[in-house]
């Protein structure tokens, strides 16, 4: 059982792969979105499309497209659209999003926990600002330390700063948040245990398949690294944020 597939299994139950919950998406995109639901919206690291299928939904007159490295997820996202009438409006693309080159601009662009793929949170502003269209939004999802952090907690998770530090950095980059939300303990939590307990209960039910143990082991090291290494300490903020002079 590689990664990938640990990390489908895993987010079954919360199907946004990030610590928000659905009031708070509704919130964002909503903030985010062109008045009037119209323009074009782009997820880069859009894994499942489920930000793109919330979004689509809602706003019949939106077109989103979406890149993301695992196929089997671009799949899944097809299908999904398919089966909510949404599929004529998206376009999905397999690749690197730190490569991507689309064709125009986009009124929306997204990344939200998957600012690793260009290498932290100021990479993936520049990348977005490339896709941007005048007058356009970002909306970026990113961890920041809430508490310090243990040498633990920063092997698992990498470096971040505290929150203010994060704004300070993104301000001096050249941007402005105009709306934001940060995860509540609640969000937070309900996100690991969904994230463990997915694992877990597919493992117990699946007790003949040969990856059952392993989705044991690695539910039960996530769940330790969680409670015993970043739980107090990790938070996460999404961002809504127009770049300076727009």
């Amino acid at each position: 059982m590689n990664r990938e597939e640990i990390s489908r299994i895993a987010h079954t139950g919360h199907p946004i792969a990030a610590p928000l919950d659905d009031g708070a998406v509704r919130l964002l995109l909503d903030s985010a979105l062109p008045a009037g639901g119209r323009g074009r919206l782009l997820d880069l690291g859009c894994g499942g499309g489920e930000w793109l299928l919330r979004a689509l939904s809602a706003h019949p007159q939106l077109r989103a497209e979406g890149v993301d490295v695992s196929a089997a997820a671009l799949a899944r996202a097809r299908q999904a659209a398919a089966r909510a009438g949404v599929g004529d409006r998206l376009v999905l693309h397999h690749g690197d999003a730190a490569g991507f080159a689309p064709g125009g601009a986009f009124d929306l662009v997204l990344c939200v926990g998957a600012t690793h793929a260009f290498g932290g949170l100021l990479p993936t502003l520049a990348a977005a600002r490339e896709h941007l269209a005048p007058g356009g939004r970002v909306l970026v999802g990113d961890g920041f330390w809430d508490g310090e952090p243990s040498a633990e907690a920063v092997a698992v998770l990498g470096e971040l700063e505290d929150l203010p530090t994060t704004l300070d950095r993104i301000a001096a980059d050249g941007w402005v948040p105009v709306q934001g939300h940060i995860s509540s303990r609640a969000e937070l939590d309900a996100y690991e245990w969904s994230w463990t307990g997915s694992l877990a209960a597919w493992a117990l039910d699946h007790p003949e398949d040969p990856d059952s143990t392993r989705a044991l082991e690695a539910a039960a090291a996530h769940r330790t690294e969680w409670l015993r290494g970043y739980r107090d300490v990790f938070g996460f903020v999404s961002l809504v944020l127009r770049p300076v002079g727009d």
